[in-house]
């Protein structure tokens, strides 16, 4: 088989990534763009895994798909899936988390149907900046597996409010940025307003400082802060009024570059199934806590111990806790759960235990849970694999998995959140 050969096949299903899946020679080949149950005409490519990847040169006969919202589908790399027929994008998500906990020997039958959140509320977006040595500055997302940015005139993912800033940006970056140079804008629609993170290429100068206090007012922002290092902590340019999110009527000031779900929308649903699991226990961990996006709701019925290695989240988390009077029911702690996990003997006064890491997921916490005794465990992921090698392990040290609820927080991407329920 030769590079760039052509062929004719048909996709069965979509993959994890959100890339069509067809066979070619007994081999898997990955088409970017196709939907199941699509007659496709492609140019086959680079080995992928223990396949072939491909490029789409013509649908034949359309499958399980429909026209994309956005203009920039296809090129930009926000969206993979925007082509997808409605029940084929909710199959697809489902059936991504089932085939993770079918490969650890888990029940996939207890995989509920996905819950859809709406489009156009993401509340958090990094977007890249470029001013290039010839023609006017580009704003937007990277394009699919590029380094080009695809300059952004919509976008149906973003908040409004968001979207809204891009044109500004773009006038910002012709001031702020050399013919040339490049940098990001991480944008955050908090309660508060607006927060924006300017990642520059250098130290900007008094004009420079000028004209991002002047952004900051005309656009109302909340706060804006820069930085020319990413090793460095943000400095503040313009802080307007207290950049605060609320989570369960509580109000916590959040550190510049802070983690938050991706919508409001999504805080709510991930908190009513976290409550659920959680059940009625009254001694609640709250471990990779953040600036508690679940702690203020399950205080409301227990005493929490809201645990993360972030020390900035950590310390106003427990600076909300004290405005809103909660100090005897919410208590904190700064640590590592990777090298440090809570070990059993910690775990004993607690008869619940949520916990919601990062991609990589929580090994070595799932482990040690899985050497205690504590009754309901409820975990929160935004990786099926890694949820499924975390659920695995508590299933061999005797949980039993209850519910696993997939959750469409990232809109029209190949990625799922999802909420596992355990009890012994």
């Amino acid at each position: 088989m030769s590079a760039d050969e052509t062929v004719l096949l048909g996709v069965t299903r979509v993959g994890a990534r959100g890339d069509g899946i067809a066979e070619h020679q007994g081999k898997p080949v990955y088409i970017p763009f196709a939907a199941p149950g699509d007659r496709v005409r492609v140019r086959l490519g680079k080995p992928r895994d223990e396949g072939r990847q491909a490029a789409l040169m013509e649908v034949i006969e359309a499958g399980a798909r429909q026209a994309p919202v956005c203009p920039h589908f296809g090129s930009c790399g926000g969206c993979a899936l925007q082509h997808l027929a409605e029940d084929a994008y909710a199959r697809m998500k489902e059936e991504q988390v089932r085939r993770a906990l079918a490969h650890r020997g888990l029940d996939a039958d207890k995989v509920e149907p996905l819950l859809r959140l709406p489009p156009g509320t993401r509340r958090r977006a990094r977007l890249a900046l470029l001013r290039p040595r010839k023609g006017a500055p580009l704003v937007g997302f990277h394009g699919r597996e590029s380094s080009a940015i695809v300059d952004m005139r919509s976008c149906a993912v973003l908040h409004p409010g968001l979207v809204a800033l891009v044109a500004p940006l773009r006038d910002l970056a012709s001031r702020l940025l050399h013919p040339g140079e490049s940098g990001f804008a991480t944008l955050t629609a908090l309660d508060s307003g607006v927060d924006l993170l300017l990642d520059l290429p250098a130290v900007p100068d008094m004009a420079g400082l000028e004209n991002l206090a002047e952004f900051a007012a005309a656009r109302d922002l909340a706060r804006l802060a820069w930085r020319a290092d990413p090793r460095e902590p943000p400095t503040p340019a313009a802080e307007r009024r207290p950049s605060r999110a609320v989570f369960a009527g509580v109000a916590v000031e959040v550190p510049p570059d802070s983690f938050l779900q991706a919508s409001t929308e999504a805080d709510r649903a991930l908190t009513e199934l976290v409550l659920g699991g959680a059940g009625a226990a009254t001694r609640i961990a709250d471990l990779y806590a953040g600036l508690g996006t679940f702690t203020f709701a399950l205080a409301a019925r227990a005493s929490v111990h809201a645990v993360d290695g972030a020390r900035p989240a950590i310390a106003a988390l427990v600076a909300a806790a004290a405005r809103a009077g909660l100090a005897q029911r919410v208590s904190a702690e700064v640590r590592d759960l990777e090298r440090r996990p809570l070990l059993a003997d910690e775990l004993r006064r607690f008869d619940a235990v949520l916990f919601d890491p990062p991609r990589a997921g929580a090994r070595a916490q799932a482990e040690a849970l899985a050497s205690s005794r504590v009754p309901r465990v409820v975990a929160v992921s935004c990786n099926p694999a890694t949820l499924a090698r975390d659920a695995r392990a508590l299933a061999d040290g005797g949980y039993r998995l209850t519910r696993v609820a997939p959750v469409d927080q990232f809109v029209w991407s190949a990625h799922v959140e999802l909420v596992a329920w355990f009890e012994r």
